[in-house]
């Protein structure tokens, strides 16, 4: 199974910008670039037989060997979350970035629900959103028309696959990292990470 993984080249202005405040630009990179590296790490742990990360921007070191990197194109979320999903041809599981707390165990489980039969696990976000999103089959349209960045966003994404006759098991939901009281709550989770290092830099210099 291929674990896919949508990310971002963390550049300083144009990652995480929510958290500034505290944050600088530069701090919320570092921030996003730990919890990429953190959230690569997990991704290649896992028993995935191919993991693949789908890249706006340029490769960097938070990005281990042996990962195939293909570019996330343009457009919308929905466009590049489809031509994310035309780089499988089978079954697939898809995260982001935005989640550090995630672990190789809770992805083998997610992919193990795949295998036992559903068309498709949806993991929805505390704030709305979806962290996780897999397929038996790929399926890039179920993304068209589907707004972002909203509270309704994950209940918009499910009722598409309900539409479609997909279905689906809903994966456990998660806090993902758009303000600093999210990253402070999800550094929490993840005491020894590289994610929670990095926010107790920004801590410590505050």
């Amino acid at each position: 199974m291929d674990l896919l993984v949508l990310a971002k080249e963390p550049i300083a202005g144009r990652v995480k910008t929510r958290l500034s405040p505290p944050c600088s630009p530069a701090e919320a990179a570092a921030v996003a670039e730990a919890a990429l590296a953190d959230t690569m790490a997990a991704a290649v742990a896992s028993s995935a037989d191919r993991v693949v990360v789908s890249l706006a921007g340029r490769l960097g070191a938070w990005c281990p060997a042996g990962v195939e990197v293909v570019d996330q194109g343009v457009g919308t979320l929905a466009d590049r979350l489809a031509t994310t999903w035309r780089a499988t041809r089978g079954p697939a599981l898809q995260i982001g970035m935005d989640t550090p707390q995630v672990d190789a165990a809770l992805l083998d489980a997610a992919m193990a629900q795949l295998v036992d039969g559903p068309d498709a696990v949806l993991g929805q976000a505390l704030d709305g959103g979806w962290w996780a999103i897999g397929f038996i089959e790929p399926r890039p349209a179920v993304f068209a028309g589907i707004p972002t960045s909203r509270a309704d966003t994950g209940g918009r994404q499910l009722s598409r696959l309900v539409e479609e006759g997909l279905a689906t098991i809903l994966l456990p939901a998660l806090r993902d990292v758009d303000t600093w009281t999210d990253a402070l709550a999800v550094a929490a989770l993840c005491p020894d990470s590289r994610f929670a290092h990095a926010v107790r830099q920004v801590r410590a210099a505050a």
